[in-house]
């Protein structure tokens, strides 16, 4: 199944796929050959250890492939508001200090009109959607290199959790809910990497925290522009 989602978004996955199912046909065969009538009647015990330790070894493989997929992956990020261009936000506003309950501001706001579509700005899997105190509307999308990908003050939410996207899926609209009630509408867009980098750590306030919020105003700056629909 893993494999099958991995082919289908695209010929980067391939190589990874093939990983996947290598670690299958070969762990697959170790346990299939614990399973001989010899081994069931002569050494039980024996069998019974070796089956856990291929078991274990086939999960292991399997985490250590997903876990290098995970890096391997192109990241391909795309201006994710609709029309916007590098205008539509402020080149220094990540980290800018003070940022009210936050203290820093440890993303980027891309402003547009109130409805405008918000597409993912990578591939990737949503593993959170909904609403909270700070952010109102958000989404939450995993994708590649292990990164984060949050989709904040969102007018409406038009996607699921576990829902695969890709740079032409609408995780919602533009919008201010959440502490942007009042402000002018927008996306407050931020990278978090689940791993820690602590080279990107400086003594800036929260400066610590840099080693998981990454500036997306270069990975923006860079981007296609998505073109209004």
């Amino acid at each position: 199944m893993i494999e099958n989602v991995l082919l289908g978004w695209g010929t980067h996955y391939k190589l990874a796929a093939r990983l996947l199912n290598f670690i299958n046909i070969n762990t697959d065969l170790a346990t299939f050959r614990l399973h001989s009538p010899a081994t069931d009647i002569i050494f039980p015990i024996m069998k019974k250890n070796k089956l856990r330790r291929a078991t274990i070894l086939k999960v292991a493989l399997i985490f250590a492939a997903v876990l290098t997929i995970g890096w391997i992956i192109p990241q391909h990020l795309v201006m994710p508001v609709e029309g916007a261009s590098r205008h539509s936000y402020d080149q220094n506003s990540f980290w800018a200090y003070p940022w009210g309950e936050s203290v820093t501001h440890k993303g980027v706001d891309i402003f547009a009109k109130e409805g405008t579509n918000v597409h993912s700005a990578t591939a990737g899997l949503v593993v959170a959607a909904g609403q909270n105190r700070l952010g109102g509307n958000f989404v939450m999308v995993l994708g590649p290199q292990w990164r984060l990908h949050y989709y904040a003050h969102l007018h409406e939410i038009r996607t699921y959790v576990l829902t695969p996207v890709s740079h032409s899926s609408i995780l919602g609209t533009v919008g201010n809910t959440g502490d942007a009630k009042g402000k002018p509408t927008h996306l407050h867009y931020t990278i978090k990497s689940v791993f820690p980098c602590p080279w990107r750590i400086d003594h800036s306030h929260q400066g610590w925290k840099k080693a998981f919020y990454l500036n997306p105003i270069p990975y923006l700056n860079d981007s296609p522009q998505k073109p209004t629909v």
